[in-house]
């Protein structure tokens, strides 16, 4: 396995393994430091747009263990070709800038839905909300708290753009989905994970899982791909 890949899937082990074990103890809650809040949150720090992508799921070792094993096998699978087409220091570079991409993009989701989000939670409507918002109504340490619990944490959008990127470089190659018993071509495969992705984000489905920040990796996996395109990196591969 090439160095970064390999380096990657150990420090997301770690955190993970770290944030069960000090959560479970109640020493201290790395999800708090490390994971992603909303902007507007006492809680938010500049660092954890970084450091998120590291941390997976800690609410239980069955949710969590899912949630990081899906993560870290696609990394696995899909990473260890990339990283030595890219060449590691590349490739890690892609990786960071399509988990940061992916953080960006689920804090403007945060920044245009937080009063719905509220909304539902209270069960009154959307305008409810925004009337409270615009005559000062809600008290500023309520919204600050609510504001902290809007947190994301997860490799999933760095893998997704790694997933573009697979699709983009090796467009042919066959791949094998659970529950599907023929080969799908990589490039189809991307496609139909993007679409899935787009509808459960529009509709609401699956609404713990932060499928916008998913698209966030793909679309910033695919202006670096095309700026490197452009710059010729991948003119002697041929099935770019």
């Amino acid at each position: 396995m090439p160095p970064v890949t390999k380096h990657l899937i150990i420090i997301n082990v770690i955190l993970w393994i770290s944030t069960l074990l000090l959560g479970s103890g109640n020493i201290v809650d790395l999800d708090k430091y490390l994971g992603l809040h909303f902007w507007q949150g006492s809680d938010f720090h500049i660092h954890q747009l970084f450091t998120y992508m590291f941390m997976h799921d800690s609410s239980g070792f069955s949710t969590g263990i899912t949630h990081i094993f899906f993560n870290m096998f696609s990394l696995w699978m899909f990473g260890v070709l990339l990283e030595k087409l890219m060449g590691s220091k590349r490739y890690l570079f892609f990786y960071l800038s399509c988990g940061l991409g992916a953080g960006l993009v689920q804090e403007m989701v945060w920044q245009f839905t937080w009063p719905s989000i509220l909304a539902s939670i209270n069960n009154v409507s959307t305008s409810v909300i925004n009337n409270a918002v615009a005559t000062g109504e809600l008290d500023g340490r309520f919204l600050n708290e609510f504001f902290n619990n809007l947190i994301t944490v997860g490799a999933s959008g760095a893998v997704f753009g790694i997933l573009l990127a697979f699709g983009v470089l090796f467009p042919n190659m066959p791949l094998y989905i659970m529950f599907i018993p023929i080969p799908i071509k990589a490039k189809w495969a991307v496609i139909g994970y993007g679409l899935l992705e787009l509808f459960f984000g529009m509709t609401g489905a699956m609404d713990n899982v932060a499928h916008f920040a998913h698209l966030g990796g793909m679309l910033f996996a695919a202006i670096i791909l095309f700026y490197w395109k452009k710059k010729g990196f991948f003119d002697r591969y041929h099935e770019i």
